[in-house]
């Protein structure tokens, strides 16, 4: 059994997980990417929050979508993680990192009305792009070719996700 000593000794040492990335592109990516998985993780609690919380009469045309857009959101935070750990880097560890890092606004209201709701998440979604694209000019820079085609996709993801709450807010409807 090893000592509390040895257990710290391992808790601290690094992860030395080989990247090809020199240490700087390794600390830059990481720091950009785990900035868009906060961010991942923020838009997604707030899509389900308001796809739990959607009501009216397009009620299961908005739950629907919005189940669906958060279910893309979430299956993007294991890419991320993922892909930082694969250069050498470290990721979001717990709920308090994820605050810390976060760009995306929570919303905690007792209730928001549908069409505030889809508009709300249209300008995370559409900030997120910006972010995104950010994220790959950080990439390009450092030549991380693989990381940048994946934010490739992210951003065609979100576009969409754009697209679609930008058509269903157009009725003008309260909902």
């Amino acid at each position: 059994m090893a000592s509390t000593k040895e257990l710290k000794a391992r808790q601290a040492a690094p992860l030395a997980t080989p990247g090809g990335l020199g240490e700087n592109a390794v600390k830059d990516i990481s720091a950009a990417m785990n900035a868009l998985l906060a961010d991942m993780f923020a838009l997604y609690v707030k899509t389900k929050n308001f796809h739990w919380h959607v009501s009216g009469p397009h009620f299961r045309d908005y739950h629907l979508l919005l189940d669906e857009q958060g279910g893309q959101i979430f299956a993007t935070t294991d890419d991320i993680a993922e892909r930082v750990r694969k250069i050498g880097g470290t990721t979001l560890r717990s709920i308090g990192h994820i605050s810390r890092l976060q760009r995306v606004a929570d919303n905690d209201a007792n209730y928001v009305t549908a069409k505030d709701m889809l508009a709300e998440l249209k300008e995370d979604n559409e900030q997120l792009v910006q972010h995104l694209r950010s994220t790959h000019g950080v990439c390009d820079e450092h030549g991380d070719v693989a990381s940048a085609s994946l934010i490739e996709t992210w951003i065609d993801e979100a576009e969409r996700r754009v697209w679609f709450l930008f058509e269903a807010g157009r009725h003008g409807e309260e909902g």
